[in-house]
């Protein structure tokens, strides 16, 4: 059965007033190297000292994973009071982790308040396999698209991740799962039995990551930096609903792979289970593909097709996505639709999975069924949703009820 660790506080009595909270730090995590050493000479660290003090502090950030500035030892002692008074390297706060019977983690990550804004929630799934371990990270609070088969969609926008609330879902995963040199696995944890436990990551979490390229794009620059947390751009891919203009730059400013929210294979239909389409059709959304910088037989494109029931299941609709897709590399994976609580949609019968994966297989594209992950804990695709907007507890477990038979 699945497992529920609640890690925020019992203690739910009243507290007396606090004064007014001092200004807030700025965190260090997320800034590329240029703006770090630029914070570090704002804060008064002479200029000529700041590249060293950047590579040091790269290291202990990305490196070695620590997650307080007391714990940098070759940091001498002034300079860590210094940036102890300016900055912070704080983490979101772990409020839910939950463990799926096969493996799967979903933590529900909390972020401070910003400005005159409130803490946010949002959730992040480490899914591990033999040989590879996958992290899928949120880059919105919510979602704008509202695709309609998708549980997250229903969660409205309330804010973009920055760079660094995106960079420290990685970090802290890595922590949790005792990826940084000398940290101890914790009790429990699945894991690839050998290697990186944080091999791959999957901007597929809460969000469209193409509208908020810019932290999204600072983000994977500190993520895939050499000297750091060091994650091949190979290893690194993003899921795009079809924002077209941002394509071209998604390729050449982060050249990382590209994976493509797809679903349907007719304007009409894709108008309403991916609505964003009605700004950007069908034939602006494939010419954007074709064109994708780097594409090749080696760095093909991923087209994510949920499996509805009657809708868009048909073998009809199985040659005509092989139609749409003539000339792109690419690879489709076929996604068992999710369930969840109001939904209209059904999954497709696995035979009929079977016989359309089969057809566009003869056809030359590499079409996996994907094997549904952490469907317990409503960590698979599409289920994503912060708790603070989730169902109510008793449609929860009457779901996970009916997930079960």
């Amino acid at each position: 059965m699945s497992a529920t660790i609640d890690l925020t506080s019992a203690d739910a009595r009243p507290r007396p007033s606090a004064p007014a909270p001092a200004p807030a730090k700025r965190s260090l995590l997320g800034l590329s190297r240029e703006a770090l050493g630029a914070a570090l000479v704002e804060a008064g660290v002479p200029a000529r000292q700041a590249k060293m003090r950047v590579q040091q502090l790269w290291h202990w950030l990305y490196v070695r994973g620590v997650s307080d500035i007391s714990e940098m030892a070759n940091v001498s002692r002034d300079l860590r009071t210094l940036l102890d008074e300016k900055f912070e390297i704080a983490r979101p706060e772990i409020v839910e982790e939950q463990i799926s019977v096969d493996g799967t983690r979903k933590w529900l990550f909390r972020f401070p308040a910003r400005g005159a804004g409130r803490p946010v929630e949002i959730e992040t799934v480490y899914i591990p396999e033999e040989g590879r371990g996958t992290l899928c990270v949120s880059s919105q609070v919510g979602c704008t698209l509202t695709c309609t088969f998708c549980h997250t969609g229903t969660q409205r926008l309330v804010r973009n991740l920055e760079p660094g609330e995106i960079v420290s879902q990685l970090l802290t995963a890595r922590a949790r799962l005792g990826d940084f040199p000398d940290a101890a696995t914790p009790q429990g944890a699945i894991v690839p039995s050998e290697g990186r436990l944080v091999s791959n990551v999957v901007m597929m979490g809460m969000g469209e990551p193409l509208y908020n390229y810019d932290n999204v794009k600072s983000a994977l620059g500190v993520v895939s930096d050499g000297d750091g947390l060091a994650l091949s751009r190979r290893r690194i891919t993003l899921s795009t609903s079809g924002v077209v203009p941002m394509i071209p730059r998604t390729g050449e400013e982060m050249g990382v792979m590209l994976a493509i929210s797809l679903h349907a294979v007719t304007d009409e239909l894709r108008d309403v289970l991916v609505p964003i389409n009605k700004k950007y059709p069908l034939n602006e959304l494939m010419a954007a593909c074709r064109a994708y910088p780097g594409l090749s037989n080696a760095r093909r494109i991923t087209f994510e097709y949920v499996m509805l029931k009657g809708v868009n299941d048909s073998l009809a609709d199985a040659r005509q996505l092989v139609r749409l897709l003539h000339g792109i590399p690419a690879k489709i994976n076929l996604i068992p639709f999710n369930p969840w609580p109001g939904t209209d949609y059904e999954c497709s019968d696995w035979d009929q999975i079977e016989r359309f994966a089969e057809l566009v297989n003869q056809a030359g594209y590499a079409s996996p069924i994907r094997t549904p992950r952490g469907r317990d804990i409503f960590a698979a695709c599409g289920q994503l949703k912060s708790e603070s907007e989730r169902m109510k507890k008793g449609d929860r477990l009457a779901m996970e009820a009916a997930i079960a038979v």
